[in-house]
C-alpha cells in the first residue's frame, strides 16, 4: 500500500486478507482429515483446493462462490467418499448466502450436497447418521448467516436513529439560539435604542439653542451629538443582525449598495460559480458584509475589491482596499473581525485579516466546498 492510501483502502486490504486467512483454514481442515485417507488421490485434493479457495471471493460474488463450492464439495464427495469434515467449505459458502439474504440458494446447496452424500454408499445407520449431522450444520450455518444479517439491519437502524437524534438536537439548539437572538434584540431595544434617542435628542436640542443665539457650539457638544447618531446607527444593523442571521441578498448586492454609499468597489468572480450550502454561503456574505463595513469606516477614500474564486475543493473570498492600514501598526481584532473568525473557523475553513505590505487593509477567508454535501 503506498503512503496516500485512505482509510478505505486499508480497510478493504485487511478484509481480504481476512478472506484469504478464512479460505486457507478451511482447506487446511479439509486437507489434513483427506490425508489420512489413504485412497485420497491428487483429483480429490485439487477439488478439495478448489471448494476453500473461492471461499476468499464470498463478499463480491457470495451466489457464484456457493455455486462452485457445492459442486466442487459433491464432486469430492462421489469421487473419494469421505467423512462430515468434507462438508465444511459447502457449509460456509451457505452461511455466507444467507447472511446475504439469499436463503432459497443456501437451501438448495445444502440439498444438493447431501444428495451426493448419501449417494456415496449403502443406506446404512451411519450413512443416515452423518448425513443427519451435516444437515443439522447447514441448518445452523443458514440460522445463524439469518441472524447475522438481522444484526446487521438493527445495526443500521440504531445508527440511522442516532443520526436523526442528532439532527434533531442540532435543530433545537438552531431554534433555541434564534429565540435568544430575538430576546437579546428585544432587551437591547428597549434598554439601550430609548437612552441614546434621549442624548441624541437633547444634545441636537442644545446645538440649535446655541446656534439659535449665534454662540459658538461646543466641540464636546458636536461630538456627542454625532456619536450618539453615529450609535443609533450600529445599534440597529446590530438588531438587524440579531433579528436575523439569514443573508438579505448576495455579495453583488452589497457592492451595489457600497457604491450607492459612494465606496469605491469591484467585485470579481473567478471559476466556474457553484451552489453552495446555506452555511458556506451565509459565512460568504457575512464576510464580504463585515469587510465592506470595515472598508468604509476606516480605509477612507480608498478602492476596495472583492474577489470571490471558486476552486475544487474550496471557495476563496478576498476583500482588499489601498487604504491608510499601516502593516507596521498591529491591528486590534474587533466584534467584527473576530465574529468572521469564528464563523470561518466552524466551517472548517481559514481566515487572515490584516495590513498589506503595499499598504491597506486585506480580508482573505478560504471555506470548504466539502460543507456542501
Amino acid at each position: 500500500m503506498g503512503a496516500g492510501a485512505g482509510p478505505g483502502s486499508r480497510v478493504a486490504a485487511r478484509e481480504r486478507l481476512v478472506d484469504v486467512v478464512l479460505a486457507v483454514l478451511v482447506g487446511a481442515l479439509v486437507g489434513v482429515t483427506a490425508a489420512f485417507d489413504t485412497d485420497t488421490t491428487v483429483v480429490d485434493y485439487v477439488l478439495i483446493g478448489v471448494a476453500s479457495a473461492v471461499l476468499a471471493l464470498y463478499r463480491t460474488a457470495p451466489r457464484a462462490v456457493l455455486a462452485v463450492a457445492t459442486a466442487s464439495g459433491a464432486a469430492y464427495v462421489l469421487h473419494a467418499h469421505p467423512g462430515p469434515p468434507a462438508a465444511l467449505p459447502v457449509i460456509a459458502a451457505s452461511h455466507v448466502a444467507a447472511r446475504v439474504g439469499h436463503r432459497a440458494w443456501a437451501a438448495v446447496a445444502g440439498g444438493v450436497f447431501l444428495v451426493a452424500y448419501l449417494a456415496t454408499g449403502p443406506t446404512t445407520r451411519q450413512i443416515v447418521e452423518q448425513a443427519a449431522l451435516l444437515m443439522g450444520w447447514f441448518l445452523c450455518a443458514v440460522v445463524t448467516g439469518l441472524a447475522d444479517r438481522n444484526w446487521q439491519a438493527y445495526l443500521r437502524q440504531t445508527e440511522q436513529r442516532a443520526l436523526e437524534a442528532e439532527r434533531t438536537r442540532e435543530e433545537v439548539a438552531l431554534r433555541r439560539a434564534g429565540e435568544e437572538r430575538l430576546r437579546i434584540a428585544r432587551e437591547l431595544h428597549d434598554s439601550l435604542t430609548h437612552s441614546i434617542s434621549i442624548v441624541k435628542l437633547q444634545a441636537g436640542v442644545a446645538v440649535h439653542l446655541a446656534r439659535k443665539r449665534g454662540e459658538e457650539v461646543p466641540e464636546a457638544l458636536l461630538a456627542i451629538q454625532e456619536a450618539s447618531g453615529e450609535a443609533m446607527r450600529e445599534l440597529r444593523a446590530t438588531l438587524e443582525v440579531l433579528r436575523t442571521d439569514e443573508p438579505t441578498g448576495t455579495p453583488a448586492v452589497l457592492v451595489e449598495r457600497a457604491r450607492a454609499a459612494g465606496l469605491a468597489v469591484e467585485l470579481a468572480v473567478e471559476g466556474e460559480e457553484k451552489p453552495l450550502a446555506a452555511t458556506v454561503d451565509r459565512a460568504v456574505y457575512r464576510i464580504v458584509q463585515e469587510a465592506l463595513t470595515n472598508a468604509a469606516r476606516h480605509a477612507g477614500a480608498a478602492k476596495v475589491g472583492v474577489r470571490l474564486a471558486y476552486g475544487e475543493e474550496c471557495v476563496t473570498v478576498v476583500v482588499e482596499d489601498d487604504g491608510n492600514a499601516d502593516p507596521s501598526r498591529p491591528v486590534t481584532p474587533g466584534i467584527g473581525l473576530r465574529g468572521m473568525h469564528e464563523r470561518v473557523t466552524a466551517l472548517g475553513g481559514t481566515l487572515t485579516a490584516a495590513p498589506r505590505a503595499e499598504g491597506g487593509f486585506r480580508v482573505r477567508a478560504e471555506l470548504p466546498l466539502a460543507v456542501a454535501a
